[in-house]
């Protein structure tokens, strides 16, 4: 079951929402503000979130933002009224993963959410390495492993591509602050950490 956290103040949306995704095998817990939607997201763990901008208290931007400082990378998609280009770019930056513009078809949105989740079922193994990607655990001969959030993006990404390389640029792009020595150094401690032959292929990225 897709557990989602929604977080939007218009009860007539919410409750038709709930109907429909429950209807598809989802459990959702509806949040009315950014305040409530924050405290419900430290008490339980999501599968996906899909956040409305204006809500009360707290909006959607800035709860987003907070969440990815705080190293939370529940796949997120946007529902909003505000369709300026302006905003939705305000989205991405903060760390969404899709943007659905109102008013939208529910069955839309449910593609969209199926589409964001299919990805978190996979569960990675290679040699003695093994990741849960739905919750984003790491173990080696069975044993949980603690990893930094973009280590374990960096090996997740690796790891599904195998035995192709991963490009640079894709690489960086899974760092707080992308620059070529930060992805060594973050590459070295993986290496390290995990014991395993992480290559570096000349003129494209790496590859494990």
């Amino acid at each position: 079951m897709i557990k989602i956290l929604l977080l939007e103040d218009d009860p007539v949306l919410s409750k038709t929402l709930i109907k429909y995704l429950s209807q598809e095998n989802m459990e959702i817990d509806w949040a009315k503000n950014g305040e409530e939607a924050i405290d419900l997201s430290y008490v339980s763990r999501y599968d996906i979130y899909l956040f409305d901008i204006n809500v009360p208290l707290l909006n959607g931007i800035d709860l987003l933002t907070a969440l990815r400082e705080a190293e939370d990378f529940t796949p997120t998609i946007i529902i909003s009224a505000l369709q300026d280009v302006k905003s939705v770019t305000k989205g991405f930056i903060a760390g969404a993963d899709d943007y659905v513009k109102k008013p939208f078809d529910p069955e839309e949105l449910l593609v969209r959410i199926k589409a964001k989740t299919a990805q978190l079922k996979e569960r990675l193994v290679l040699g003695d390495l093994e990741v849960d990607v739905a919750v984003r655990e790491v173990y080696q001969n069975g044993e949980l492993l603690k990893l930094g959030e973009v280590q374990k993006s960096l090996l997740i990404s690796l790891m599904q591509n195998h035995p192709n390389p991963v490009v640079k640029d894709e690489l960086l792009l899974l760092l707080e602050k992308p620059t070529d020595l930060a992805l060594r150094v973050n590459i070295a401690k993986l290496k390290k950490n995990l014991k395993v032959e992480i290559k570096s292929v000349r003129g494209v990225g790496y590859k494990i």
